[in-house]
């Protein structure tokens, strides 16, 4: 694994500066943190970023804060324009302690792109700042952990799934292939990664499916492509795993059920 480095930040006056990065299809920086907290917003395109075995899908309609110092990878599946926000710690009244999803309306949009421009006054600049301070709203926050196993025979059917979602093989004959029993590779599983097969592919399946959501493809395409074969049980699975439907949960104005509520997907 690549060891994280520390982000270089653009210089700025104010306590919050404003970086836009283009990045291409299927491009990833390397793990890295910063001497600032950060907000990731896809201005275009998805984003996607991992923090350990956590990771979060950011349309336009959510960003994400990142504490100064939390080490993570951020990419995108298809063409995207990631604009980060950074914010001096000893300037910024935020105290979020973990990763936070934010809401990213219209207004918080449109000061972003303000506070992006080179030719603003620095009273003008502290003046849009104070409002999107203000406008820093979290959202529940609900990764979606795909711990990737150390051990070898594990690692290869993890390596299998990640590579096709719609594998629909079944733990048994993954075990087959590995040269297991069924019991072994149960055990091996959740030794490894702290989850049952069927939960773990879960959680692969709805990775993979929210890029495609997030780019407006349709439900019925997206849960095919990810292994499921029918939309409703892609969005019962959605639900259960997630908290809330892919289109409140995309929308930025998602109402998520408490964790007690939900059911177990194995």
């Amino acid at each position: 694994m690549t060891d994280a480095v520390m982000g270089a930040v653009p210089a700025g006056v104010g306590a919050i500066v404003v970086g836009n990065f283009p990045l291409a299809s299927g491009q990833w920086f390397i793990p890295h943190s910063h001497t600032q907290h950060q907000l990731a917003w896809a201005r275009n395109g998805v984003l996607g970023v991992a923090v350990d075995d956590s990771y979060w899908v950011l349309p336009p309609t959510r960003a994400l804060w990142l504490p100064a110092g939390v080490v993570h990878r951020t990419g995108a599946t298809r063409e995207a324009v990631l604009c980060s926000l950074y914010f001096e710690p000893d300037r910024c009244d935020v105290r979020w302690s973990e990763p936070t999803p934010v809401g990213v309306d219209g207004l918080l949009a449109h000061l972003i792109a303000y506070l992006g421009r080179e030719d603003l006054p620095d009273d003008a600049r502290l003046r849009a700042e104070a409002v999107v301070l203000d406008l820093l709203h979290p959202l529940p926050s609900t990764p979606i952990d795909v711990p990737h196993p150390t051990d070898d025979r594990v690692s290869t059917v993890a390596d299998a799934l990640l590579a096709d979602p719609a594998d629909s093989r079944s733990l048994e004959a993954h075990a087959r292939a590995i040269g297991v029993s069924r019991r072994t590779l149960t055990r091996l599983f959740v030794h490894h990664t702290g989850m049952h097969f069927d939960r773990w592919r879960t959680h692969v399946r709805l990775r993979a499916a929210l890029p495609l959501l997030a780019e407006g493809q349709p439900v019925s395409r997206v849960a095919h492509t990810v292994g499921y074969a029918t939309p409703s049980a892609f969005l019962a699975a959605f639900r259960r795993t997630i908290g809330t439907s892919p289109g409140r949960y995309l929308s930025g104005h998602a109402s998520f059920e408490p964790q007690a509520a939900r059911t177990a997907d194995e």
